[in-house]
C-alpha cells in the first residue's frame, strides 16, 4: 500500500487557471517522418536569433565559409553565436527581412552556398563531461549557439548557470507542444528519444543533479512510448519520470508546466530558478546533446510546415537560413491560396508578408491558412465586460483592465495589472465575442514601456555623462586656479632672488669678456713673437 500511495504522489498533476480546447490539427503533418530539406542556392543567417545581444561579426565579405564555422561571436553575456549552415561564399553582410512582429530588416549574413556542404573543424566532443568543470561544458553549449527551440530563443547556457547560491531541485523537460498545427518537437521524441535523453543527462550534471520530469501532452502517444522505451534503456530512471500532461492551451508555456508537474507557483516578475526549477525545450536538450557530445553547433532545426493551404504538409530538417519560400516548394507549394502566412502557430505565431524571410532557431512552423482556417473576423467591436478573457487567462490577469489602460497609453497603470506576466497566448482574444485583438494591445504596451525604460536608461546615462564632464571641468579650473597662485605667490615672495640672478647673469658676463680679452691680447703677442 505505501508503495502504491508513493507512486501515486510522484504522479500527481496539478491545474493551472484558465486555458481553452482548441482543434489540434496535427494530424495534418505528423503522420510521415522528418525529411531533410535540400541544400538551397542562398542562406540568409540573422546575426541575432536569440534574446539578448546581437552576435558581433568575425568574417568579412568574401571569404569563403565552411559548414559549422563561426560567423559571428557572442557579445555580452546574454547572447548566442551564429554559424555558417553550410559552405560557400559570404557575399554580404547586410540588413534582410527577419521573421518578427515588427516587419523590420536585421543585420544577416548572406552565403551563395556552393552545393558540397563541407564541414569546417569540430572541436573534440565532450564524450567524458563528467569530469569536467561544469563551465567548460557551458562553454562549449555558449559555443554552439544552442538557444531555447520551444520559441522563446533564450541562451541555454545562460539558462544552465543559475548561480552558486541557487539551488536547482527540478529539470522539467517540455514536450507539451501545446499550439495547434505544430508538431516538430512530436516527431522529434519518436526519432531522436535517445538524443534528448542524452541532453537532458548532461544538464541533470549541469544543474547538481536534480530531478527530471519530462511533460508530454496525452496526444501524443508516439512520442511517449518512444520517451519511454529510450529511458528504459539508460540508467537515469532513478531520477527521471515522464508524465502525460492533460491536453489542454497553454499547457506548454513554461509557467503553465511547471505548476501542472510540479504544483509550484512561480512569482510575478521572477524565473523559475527563483523556485529551483528550470525548464527546458527538447529540441534544446537534443541541441546541447550535438554540442557536447558531437561538437556540433546548432546550425538546422526541425521546423512544421502545415496548414490546409500547403499541398503537403510534412516536418523538415531545415538549415537555419532557409527561405521560407523554399520550405513552401518542397511541400508541394499551395493546395489553394493561402489567406494568411504565419511564422509560428496560429495562436502565438505572427503573419509575415514575405516568404523570401529566413528560418531561424526559434522558428518551428511555418502555417498557410485558408481562408476557412482564418476567416476575416470583421472589425472589433466595443467591449462588452463579459469576463470571458480573465475566465481563460492562463496567468490570472485582467485583460479587460490590460486592454483599457493599454489603448488609453496608461503605461504606469498597465504595469499596475502586471502586464509583463503576459505571455501572449492569444486565449482571451480566441474568446472574445467582439473580436477585439487583445494580444495587439499588450505586445504594443510592453514595447511602448520597454522604449520608455530604453529612453530613461539613454537619459541617466547622459545625465552621468554631463555631471562628470562638469566634475572634470571643474577639476581642472581648480587645477589652473592653484598654478596661478603658486605663480603669483613665486613672483611676490622672490624680488631678491630676481636681482641675485640678474647679479649672476652680469658676473657671467663679465668674466666671459675677461676671458675673452685675455684670449686676445694672448694670440697679439704671440703674433708679435713671430714677428721678431
Amino acid at each position: 500500500m505505501a508503495a502504491i500511495l508513493s507512486l501515486l504522489r510522484r504522479e500527481r498533476l496539478w491545474t493551472f487557471h484558465g486555458g481553452i480546447h482548441v482543434p489540434d490539427e496535427k494530424a495534418l503533418s505528423n503522420s510521415r517522418a522528418v525529411e531533410v530539406m535540400p541544400l538551397p542556392k542562398r542562406l540568409v543567417i540573422p546575426l541575432q536569433q536569440h534574446i539578448g545581444a546581437t552576435a558581433r561579426p568575425v568574417v568579412k565579405e568574401g571569404e569563403r565559409v565552411l559548414k559549422g564555422q563561426l560567423l559571428a561571436r557572442a557579445e555580452g553575456y546574454v547572447s548566442a553565436c551564429i554559424h555558417a549552415s553550410s559552405s560557400g561564399t559570404l557575399v554580404a553582410i547586410e540588413p534582410h527581412p527577419v521573421p518578427h512582429p515588427s516587419g523590420l530588416a536585421a543585420l544577416c549574413a548572406v552565403i551563395e552556398t556552393d552545393g558540397e556542404d563541407t564541414w569546417c573543424e569540430l572541436p573534440e566532443p565532450l564524450t567524458h563531461y563528467a569530469q569536467l568543470d561544469p563551465s567548460e561544458i557551458r562553454e562549449r553549449i555558449r559555443w554552439a549557439g544552442v538557444v531555447g527551440l520551444g520559441g522563446a530563443s533564450f541562451p541555454t547556457s545562460v539558462k544552465l548557470n543559475p548561480g552558486p547560491d541557487q539551488r536547482i531541485r527540478t529539470l522539467i523537460i517540455n514536450g507539451a507542444e501545446c499550439e495547434p498545427y505544430i508538431t516538430c518537437d512530436d516527431l522529434l521524441m519518436r526519432e531522436r528519444a535517445g538524443d534528448i535523453l542524452a541532453g537532458a543527462r548532461i544538464m541533470h550534471h549541469l544543474l547538481g543533479d536534480p530531478r527530471i520530469l519530462i511533460g508530454i501532452e496525452d496526444n501524443k502517444p508516439e512520442a511517449f512510448e518512444a520517451m519511454r522505451f529510450a529511458l528504459a534503456e539508460t540508467d537515469m530512471r532513478g531520477y527521471t519520470e515522464i508524465r502525460a500532461v492533460p491536453t489542454l492551451y497553454p499547457s506548454g508555456g513554461e509557467k503553465q508546466l511547471i505548476r501542472i508537474l510540479t504544483g509550484a507557483e512561480v512569482p510575478t516578475h521572477a524565473i523559475p530558478a527563483r523556485i529551483g526549477i528550470v525548464c527546458q525545450n527538447v529540441g534544446s536538450a537534443a541541441a546541447v546533446a550535438d554540442a557536447v557530445l558531437e561538437g556540433r553547433p546548432l546550425i538546422s532545426r526541425v521546423v512544421t510546415v502545415t496548414g490546409r493551404a500547403i499541398a503537403e504538409p510534412r516536418n523538415l530538417e531545415v538549415r537555419i537560413g532557409t527561405p521560407v519560400a523554399d520550405l513552401i516548394a518542397h511541400c508541394g507549394g499551395y493546395r489553394e491560396p493561402a489567406r494568411k502566412l504565419v511564422c509560428g502557430g496560429p495562436m502565438m505565431g505572427f503573419e509575415i508578408a514575405d516568404a523570401a524571410i529566413p528560418v531561424t532557431k526559434p522558428a518551428n512552423c511555418v502555417l498557410a491558412l485558408t481562408e476557412a482556417e482564418a476567416p476575416d473576423p470583421g472589425p472589433a467591436l466595443a467591449c462588452i465586460r463579459c469576463g470571458r478573457c480573465a475566465e481563460v487567462c492562463p496567468a490570472k490577469l485582467l485583460p479587460q483592465q490590460l486592454y483599457w489602460h493599454a489603448r488609453a497609453k496608461d503605461l504606469d497603470r498597465v504595469q499596475d495589472y502586471n502586464l509583463f506576466d503576459c505571455i501572449e497566448c492569444g486565449c482571451c482574444a480566441q474568446v472574445c465575442p467582439s473580436h477585439i485583438p487583445l494580444v495587439q494591445y499588450y505586445r504594443y504596451a510592453k514595447n511602448e514601456v520597454w522604449a520608455r525604460e530604453e529612453e530613461k536608461r539613454k537619459a541617466e546615462l547622459a545625465r552621468l555623462r554631463h555631471e562628470a564632464k562638469q566634475t572634470r571641468l571643474e577639476r581642472q579650473e581648480r587645477e589652473r586656479k592653484a598654478r596661478l597662485r603658486q605663480k603669483k605667490a613665486s613672483l611676490e615672495a622672490g624680488p631678491g632672488k630676481s636681482h641675485t640672478d640678474q647679479d649672476a647673469k652680469k658676473a657671467a658676463i663679465e668674466a666671459a669678456k675677461q676671458r675673452a680679452a685675455a684670449k686676445k691680447a694672448a694670440a697679439a703677442k704671440a703674433e708679435e713673437t713671430d714677428d721678431a
